[in-house]
C-alpha cells in the first residue's frame, strides 16, 4: 500500500469512494453526489498546502484523505480540516490510519498549527481513528445537520501539531 499525493487521474475513484457515502451514509453531509467535473475542481483546488493523498493498493485508489482550509476569514489559515475516506472493501486494513497519520505529517510540514476534524455523532470508528492518532474531542455541536430524516450531531476534534 502506497500513500501519496493524488493526481487528477485519481479523480474518479476518489468521487466513486466520496459518492457511495453522500448516497448511503451520513459521515459526509452532502445531499448531491458529485460529477466529475466537480470532483476534479475540488482536487484542484487542493494542489498546494491543501492536499490530498490516495491509499494505493497495487494501482487502485481504496481511500484518500484531504486537508481543506478551516475557516475563509484570515485569523484561521493556520488551522486546516481533516476528511478521511475508505472505500467498503479496504475497511479494517489499517488505510484510514495510514492516510491519518499522513495527513498530519503533511499538515505540519506545510506549516499549519491545528487540525480540526468534524465528525457524525456515532461514527465510533472514525472517532477512535482520530484519538488513535491524537486528536482529542473538543465539543459536540447538537442537531446541526439533518440527513435522511434524522437530525445529525457532529463531533468536534482537535489535534495541536
Amino acid at each position: 500500500m502506497e500513500i501519496r499525493l493524488a493526481e487528477p487521474a485519481d479523480a474518479e475513484a476518489i468521487r466513486r469512494i466520496y459518492n457511495h457515502e453522500v448516497t448511503s451514509s451520513t459521515v459526509t453531509f452532502d445531499l448531491v453526489p458529485r460529477t466529475l467535473d466537480e470532483q476534479l475542481e475540488w482536487l484542484e483546488a487542493r494542489s498546494g498546502a491543501h492536499a490530498v493523498l490516495v491509499a494505493d493498493d497495487d494501482g487502485e485508489v481504496v481511500g484518500f484523505a484531504s486537508l481543506s482550509p478551516y475557516r475563509d476569514r484570515p485569523a484561521y489559515s493556520t488551522t486546516v480540516e481533516d476528511s478521511v475516506y475508505v472505500a467498503t472493501q479496504a475497511r479494517g486494513r489499517g488505510v484510514g490510519r495510514m492516510l491519518l497519520e499522513e495527513l498530519v505529517k503533511l499538515a505540519t510540514q506545510h506549516g499549519f498549527h491545528t487540525i480540526m476534524a468534524r465528525i457524525v455523532g456515532g461514527h465510533e470508528a472514525s472517532i477512535a481513528l482520530h484519538r488513535s492518532v491524537g486528536f482529542e474531542v473538543v465539543g459536540t455541536e447538537r442537531e446541526v445537520g439533518r440527513k435522511f430524516g434524522r437530525w445529525l450531531d457532529v463531533v468536534v476534534m482537535q489535534r495541536l501539531l
